[in-house]
């Protein structure tokens, strides 16, 4: 019984789990300072990152489980035990931008054949193994699975990344401060995966297995963590993340369709799956060069005001001003700083017009009531 309870209940057993939680919430409450510090105000709440820890990927989870499970995707305990090890490295090191699954599964499968080349003693308590080698169809499966995650990663990114980031100021080339975007973020995705058969097999005979090469597989639930890190400074992040994810998203996709040449020759699997590795990095490390070697994208400009983000709910969300975007007069007064806009706004607080350049060089006007619990600055965070 003790056995049934362990296996069932290893979701919750496992300490990447809550070191997950605990980093999420370290996670959004690091960005509050740092927004408070550069604006004297934060965006979002510090819990934001927990509340969406798994509210962004839920769905994703399930339909890569459904998928994996659903089709029989078998690996070894020990490799198990070494993706979610490399996984709980990244998080615990803050290396987000080394989170990405496929550096994980690839390390996981690395580290697992080294432990049996070596001889290396595996019969640890609670998550210990006996090695028992990668077969040709397992070798198959990892890969797989590393180009599904790969491919998931990719969907998460062109659709949160851009929401989830967080401005930052940062000295231009002429010593003035510009505006970058962080992106810091972590999302949990509760994976099924088979693992071959144990006391289940005899104590749950009902229990979902899977016959591989006459060995029984049983599924196993364990907390998957996806990390992404990307600071946008050339382009405003709703542009760079739809080609960033896209790049991650195909690189999945064809991992994954690659990785079944392993049925004919199994090196062919570990092939694919190390040129995932490498390309994945190439992305990472190309968009990181793209913004380095541009100028921001939202700069200080002499012609008014420029903004680098807009809080939630303000008046200036509702007038639709975006980041990027320059305000040029404010009820009719021409602003070049945040104390001429401060300033400006008091001339007739209760019913304010704004005149806004947008980054396509158009000129519309904006206008909203404020109230007296709206913010004094209508929400509007500008480089100074």
């Amino acid at each position: 019984m003790f056995e049934l309870l362990q296996a069932a209940g290893r979701f919750f057993m496992n300490p990447l789990l809550y070191i997950i939680l605990l980093f999420s919430v370290l996670l959004g409450y690091t960005r509050v300072r740092r927004e408070r510090r550069n604006f004297r105000v934060r965006v979002d709440e510090g819990l934001t990152e927990f509340r969406r820890l798994l509210k962004e990927s839920w769905l994703t989870a399930l339909v890569l489980s459904i998928v994996i499970a659903g089709a029989g995707l078998a690996v070894p305990k020990g490799w198990l035990v070494l993706f979610c090890g490399f996984m709980l490295a990244a998080v615990l090191l803050f290396r987000y931008h080394a989170g990405a699954p496929v550096y994980a599964a690839g390390l996981a499968a690395l580290a697992y054949w080294l432990i049996g080349r070596n001889d290396i003693p595996t019969d640890w308590p609670v998550i210990g193994w006996t090695y028992a080698g990668i077969s040709g169809e397992e070798a198959v499966t990892i890969t797989a699975i590393a180009g599904l995650l790969t491919a998931a990663e990719g969907l998460l990114i062109r659709k949160y990344a851009a929401r989830d980031s967080s401005p930052l100021l940062l000295k231009t080339g002429r010593g003035l401060q510009g505006a970058a975007y962080r992106t810091k973020r972590l999302w949990l995705l509760p994976l099924l995966f088979a693992v071959p058969g144990g006391p289940l097999e005899e104590m749950l005979p009902y229990w979902p297995q899977f016959t591989l090469g006459g060995t029984s597989y049983y599924l196993i639930l364990i907390p998957a963590v996806i990390g992404f890190e990307h600071t946008a400074k050339h382009v405003l992040p709703g542009q760079v993340y739809g080609r960033y994810g896209k790049a991650v998203f195909v690189t999945g996709l064809g991992v994954t369709a690659a990785a079944f040449l392993g049925l004919w020759e199994p090196i062919a699997a570990w092939a694919v799956l190390a040129i995932g590795f490498i390309v994945r990095m190439v992305i990472t490390i190309m968009a990181a060069v793209r913004e380095n070697k541009g100028n921001f994208a939202v700069a200080p400009r002499s012609d008014g005001v420029v903004v680098a983000a807009v809080l939630p709910g303000s008046p200036a969300d509702k007038m639709g001003i975006l980041p990027g975007e320059t305000i040029r007069k404010v009820n009719g007064v021409t602003v070049t700083d945040e104390r001429e806009l401060y300033e400006a706004i008091q001339v007739n607080a209760a019913h304010c017009r704004v005149e806004v350049l947008n980054m396509e060089g158009e000129l519309r006007l904006c206008q909203h009531v404020i109230f007296r619990h709206d913010h004094h600055r209508m929400g509007l965070l500008v480089v100074r």
